[in-house]
């Protein structure tokens, strides 16, 4: 009776362990197949907004524009129809604001009731115009021509240098300077972060006694628990005053005041990873290079170092996994300003930075709104990399030790 019940309570838990297995599993798989599909859903709309449109001249020839050229147009650096492939005709720019400039109140009549006449004969007697207005002041008897606009491209979106999902009449949809901010930061932690995190597990495994070891890896592994937004108050009190005060800088927001608070912030993991490769180090090894005359430096250089490599690289690449998807110490320190770096001492922009400022605001299932689930797409593909490159360290020690 008594071995029945044990089978069955074995089964139990058994059956327990493998649900939750299986809900785990399908939650994470969810997550990813809603990210990826309100992300890629991007790529089949237009960089415009539903409610307005782009009006020109009924002759114009031209049907079609990217949004890179409509950007150029009403920046003014595109003046004339032939630079997209028009007549040689000047290109004029009209918004619904300027039209009391040409149309008196009388016109324009008791609750702008002729907007839509006043903006059709507008349209009709300038055959060089391009039109910016909302879709409800099309009048029935419409004689201009709607403009259509490419959708946006995965290779425009992953090489476009400007950000600005809001621009009227078309957003901007560039995330380079987004990609390259992460990794411009993320690069300058792990810089910081990987010499001090190296020696700092070489004291603790192999130069500091049990005391002093007891005390010090607690309080680092505490370092682990900290909320990043008491890191970002730190980088934001202390990091960006000196940086600015030392490089005499306008403002002390800076990639490189992020990749030292990310710096600090990835030590606990690369110290704590580090050390527990270091002291698996076989003390046979240790003490075959004593006996052969080896220094204690010379062992740490020449065996422990060496052994632990692949330990202290697993370490490092988790480092970097911690930098690239911090979020609100980043935001803090690091300017927000969605330019492409060129330096460690300007203002840059992350993704989940730009995730976190932006997602409140866009509106739900827009194209401001998939942009940045497709941001969350790339970072995932980011994080992704990281995590095989763990494993393959991680299964290339395995196989070493074999």
């Amino acid at each position: 009776m008594k071995t029945n019940y044990k089978k069955f309570q074995e089964k139990f838990i058994e059956g327990l362990l493998m649900l939750s297995g299986t809900v785990t599993s399908l939650t994470v798989l969810l997550i990813v197949v809603f990210l990826f599909s309100e992300g890629l859903g991007v790529f089949n709309k237009k960089p415009i907004d539903d409610d307005f449109n782009l009006t020109i001249h009924a002759e114009n020839r031209i049907s079609k524009l990217s949004p890179s050229q409509v950007k150029n147009i009403f920046d003014q650096k595109i003046k004339n129809w032939k630079e997209v492939g028009g007549k040689d005709e000047k290109i004029i720019l009209f918004k619904i604001d300027d039209i009391s400039d040409f149309y008196t109140d009388d016109q324009l009549g008791k609750d702008f009731k002729n907007l839509s006449w006043c903006i059709n004969d507008y349209i009709v007697k300038h055959r060089g115009v391009i039109a910016f207005f909302s879709k409800k002041y099309i009048s029935k008897n419409f004689k201009g021509k709607i403009l259509d606009v490419d959708k946006i491209k995965v290779s425009e979106f992953l090489s476009g240098d400007e950000w600005f999902p809001t621009a009227r009449p078309v957003a901007q949809m560039g995330v380079k300077p987004l990609i390259l901010g992460t990794l411009w930061v993320s690069l300058g932690a792990i810089l910081i972060a990987l010499p001090l995190g190296l020696a700092a597990a070489i004291y603790l495994s192999e130069i500091a006694n049990s005391r002093i070891r007891n005390i010090l890896k607690p309080l680092i592994e505490l370092l682990a628990g900290i909320p990043s937004v008491v890191y970002g108050f730190f980088g934001l009190v202390i990091i960006v005053p000196l940086i600015q005060q030392l490089f005499n800088l306008p403002v002390g927001e800076t990639a490189l005041a992020g990749s030292v608070v990310l710096g600090i912030m990835a030590l606990p993991t690369i110290i704590t990873i580090s050390e527990d490769a270091m002291r698996n180090t076989p003390r046979a090894m240790k003490e075959a290079s004593l006996a052969l005359g080896a220094s204690k430096w010379q062992t740490i250089y020449k065996v422990v170092i060496p052994h632990s490599a692949s330990g202290i690289t697993a370490g490092a690449i988790l480092g970097i996994g911690r930098a690239i998807g911090e979020t609100m110490a980043v935001l803090m320190v690091t300017g927000n300003a969605a330019i492409i770096p060129t330096t460690l001492l300007e203002p840059v922009r992350t993704i989940p930075a730009t995730i976190a400022a932006e997602l409140g605001e866009a509106p739900n299932g827009g194209v401001h709104y998939q942009a940045l689930f497709a941001l969350g797409c790339i970072l995932f593909i980011i994080t992704l990399v990281i995590n095989l490159l763990v494993e393959f360290v991680t299964k290339r020690k395995t196989l070493s030790k074999h």
